[in-house]
């Protein structure tokens, strides 16, 4: 479509969104109004190590929601991590997917909720609308502030024989939920802090420069990018700039809602191929 085209017909999708200082305590109370019982919990070392799995769990105990805590996942997650990770999801007994953490747990996540329902192996589902059944009921609770993850229709995982990064597509992956709490961005590292930062802004500007782009993703990618280069450095410098780290939480949750719609380009492009390898 022609950019900026207001009479052009076009698409946005997007979860529920909470957002704030304090969001995480919303998990329990989300994970009762989808219904779950027994939550999958889906997270990795450097979340537990910081103590927000804990305190996850504390928030779904008090509403008696039991779990089950699964995180035998790497950076860039692997095909056959999920094909562990969906076998101890049937195993458990569990009846809904809870993640905890950036871009790999929610990615994984993602991955375990189609096996669990649609069955096969992950690399099945490699390209657009490729599931069938409906998913588990999902809850997303971001850690990074970098990857919008926790509001896009992807997941990407890497198919160890061929050394490919796959880009699995649907909107069937857009959680139900999505908690974006901007206190869980204080136990991040300052390189931690800058790298997914520039991730953000490098979904923005994809997306704003994006083909499929349209007037309702350039306001969420224009308004990332401004928050992005008025806050990073001070979100970088300080842990406990609480303004920054909203500001980037939020910059993050909108350039994921404009990439998720509007598509990445040739940055992300180039990446997933040495991400493969």
């Amino acid at each position: 479509m022609q950019k900026g085209n207001l009479l052009n017909i076009s698409k946005f999708v997007a979860p529920e969104v909470i957002f704030g200082l304090g969001a995480m305590s919303q998990v329990g109370e989300s994970a009762v109004r989808l219904g779950i019982k027994r939550a999958f919990l889906v997270s990795d070392e450097g979340v537990i190590n910081a103590g927000w799995v804990e305190r996850a769990l504390i928030y779904l105990k008090e509403v008696g929601i039991s779990s089950h805590v699964w995180f035998e996942l790497t950076t860039n997650p692997k095909d056959f991590e999920v094909a562990k990770g969906a076998a101890q999801y049937l195993e458990s007994g569990c009846d809904g997917i809870i993640a905890v953490g950036g871009g790999s747990p929610i990615d994984v996540a993602k991955a375990i909720a189609i096996l669990a329902t649609n069955g096969g192996q992950i690399k099945d589902y490699e390209g657009v609308n490729k599931i069938i059944s409906p998913l588990p009921p999902m809850v997303i609770v971001t850690t990074t502030g970098g990857s919008g993850a926790e509001v896009s229709q992807f997941s990407m995982i890497v198919e160890k024989a061929r050394q490919v990064k796959m880009a699995i597509i649907s909107k069937s992956l857009i959680p139900d939920i999505a908690i974006v709490d901007p206190l869980i961005l204080q136990t991040k590292s300052a390189r931690l802090t800058a790298a997914t930062g520039v991730d953000a802004l490098s979904h923005a500007i994809e997306a704003y420069v994006s083909l499929a782009a349209t007037p309702l993703t350039d306001i969420h990618a224009l308004a990332a990018i401004r928050l992005i280069t008025e806050n990073l450095r001070e979100s970088v410098a300080c842990t406990t700039n609480l303004q920054a780290k909203a500001s980037m939480a939020m910059a993050s949750l909108q350039a994921g809602l404009a990439f998720s719609n509007a598509i990445l380009g040739a940055t992300h492009a180039m990446t997933h191929q040495v991400d493969g390898y």
